[in-house]
């Protein structure tokens, strides 16, 4: 497995536990990749790169693995998000729904009736199709289109589908500041809100019980997880292992070649968790690849909205925001949201993304991870963050991000303090990210796209991440792709790796019992 983060760690336990001997190698000194904890010399930890694990106990992974076992425990804080606008009100999104509809009558009945109608009619759209293909590899769209026809709930998603994210908010709600929240919780920390074909983002949020979660003692536990789970099936790790190339013969995959001459020769295959680029274009040599399969690695698209921009701050209390004043719950959110006051702040967003410029004003949103974990800082103190989703070429030019940074965390700080006042004198440190960083740490993120490529320009399901790969092989017998890059995509989920493990066990002619039912007779089941 060439990357040992989450899904190479993944596909690499579940082949080790069907008998099989896996090495992943990774070029970082430690395994997990985006599943980093970092500790200053004074004990405070922070998660520069991933904290909000959505629904991660409900992955087959986690219990198949036994990762709780294996030290992986996850928080999910009641009042789960909460957007704090600049009039002192709150959009709540609780884990109980009824709380979260009772937040959104207090905006508009009308939107508060509309939400619970979406939510009751999804419920069993994501329970009966949309979780399970998740979860496996994905059908050809003609078939799964003709599939989804024959049912009513089917019919309902291949409806909503037609719509982008935007478009559904915008049809179906009347409040703004509802619109903007429905956005913000679904769709801009994850895809292009202008993108057709995923409308259903919105009302299948609404009736997941999915909800954000908090790995206790850092993001790393679950990386340390995973790693023990390998290391349990028989596996093996080694990192500091940068790989020069792929090796082929006679139109198989055989190996690595390592940047410091070491050859590791693979008996039954080699499986990349790399974006297509670097492993079509960097690491394979043109002559075992079709032209065709070049061009459309070439022409793999990154996500330009998807970059993040970080302040982290050490605190000697957690933020105390005005809100809570009225409504004392909003100081235990988990995310909160701020300077998200209207729907149409997003054109403005993706506007200045697109143009690599600095919006006039700060959407940000973070958390305080100590609330709920106090092990990540000394005992009494706080550890806080906010992301905010900034270009990656500023000025056209990621390099800018150089001399620009620190100064640009200090105006999110300004922000912040007029939120909670009190981090006027609560701040011990600081230090920030911007997107350049991301790509520096993880070359596999190009761009700084956290997700490792766009869902739109046709990037998804079975031609994800372009067509002929969308099945986790890579056109020579013997490579497998598993990451991000793959359905059903980047974020914590594991499910790339879940689901290419499921392709090799099957080529392999290995039948283990954790194998779900293939998508295809599970979607045939439900016509009948």
């Amino acid at each position: 497995m060439i990357g040992a983060g989450h899904n190479g760690l993944i596909l690499a336990a579940y082949l080790a536990r069907a008998g099989l001997r896996v090495l992943a190698v990774d070029r970082l000194e430690t395994a997990g990749g985006g599943l980093m904890t970092i500790e200053d010399a004074a004990g405070f930890r922070h998660n520069p790169h991933s904290v909000f694990h959505r629904a991660l106990t409900q992955m087959p992974w986690y219990r198949d693995l036994d990762l709780a076992r294996h030290g992986a425990e996850y928080i999910e804080p009641e009042l789960n998000v909460a957007l704090l606008l600049a009039d002192g009100r709150s959009l709540q999104w609780w884990t109980d729904f009824e709380r979260t509809a009772d937040s959104f009558a207090e905006f508009s009945r009308k939107d508060a009736a509309t939400l619970r109608k979406w939510r009751d009619d999804f419920i069993a759209i994501v329970s009966e199709i949309l979780t399970p293909e998740s979860r496996s590899p994905p059908l050809p769209q003609a078939r799964r289109w003709e599939l989804l026809q024959k049912t009513p709930e089917g019919r309902l998603l291949l409806r909503t589908s037609e719509l982008s994210p935007y478009e559904f908010v915008i049809q179906y709600f009347e409040h703004p500041a509802i619109q903007a929240g429905l956005l913000f919780f679904n769709g801009l920390r994850e895809v292009d809100l202008r993108a057709k074909g995923l409308g259903y983002h919105i009302p299948a949020l609404l009736a997941s019980p999915a909800k954000a979660q908090l790995c206790r003692g850092g993001s790393m536990r679950l990386a340390q997880a995973l790693i023990a789970a390998l290391h349990a099936a028989g596996g093996e790790i080694r990192t500091g292992v940068v790989p020069r190339k792929i090796l082929a013969e006679q139109g198989r995959a055989i190996g690595i070649e390592t940047t410091a001459g070491e050859t590791l020769r693979a008996r039954q295959f080699v499986a990349s968790s790399l974006d297509p680029h670097q492993t079509f274009l960097e690491l394979i040599d043109p002559r075992h690849l079709p032209p065709s399969w070049r061009e459309r690695a070439e022409n793999f698209r990154y996500n330009r909205i998807a970059p993040l921009f970080a302040l982290n701050v050490n605190l000697r209390e957690p933020p105390r925001y005005r809100a809570a004043q009225s409504d004392p719950e909003l100081d235990r959110a988990f995310m909160v949201i701020l300077g998200l006051e209207h729907v149409d702040q997003f054109g403005e967003i993706v506007r200045h993304n697109e143009a690599g410029t600095i919006p006039p004003t700060r959407v940000m949103w973070g958390a305080c991870p100590t609330l709920f974990d106090p092990s990540q800082a000394p005992v009494g103190k706080h550890t806080a963050f906010l992301w905010e989703k900034l270009p990656y070429r500023l000025d056209g030019d990621a390099r800018n991000w150089d001399r620009y940074a620190a100064e640009h965390g200090q105006r999110m700080l300004e922000t912040w303090r007029r939120y909670a006042p009190n981090l006027a004198d609560a701040v011990i440190g600081s230090f920030v990210g911007t997107p350049l960083d991301i790509e520096r740490r993880f070359p596999n993120m190009r761009e700084g796209d956290l997700l490792v490529g766009t869902f739109d320009h046709g990037q998804i399901g079975y031609d994800r991440p372009f067509p002929g790969a969308g099945h986790y092989r890579g056109h020579l017998e013997g490579l497998y792709l598993c990451g991000s890059c793959c359905h059903p995509g980047g974020n914590i989920t594991g499910l790339p790796g879940y689901n290419a493990a499921q392709i090799i066990l099957s080529d392999l002619g290995i039948r283990a019992a954790w194998l779900p039912q293939p998508i295809e007779e599970h979607l045939m089941g439900l016509t009948v």
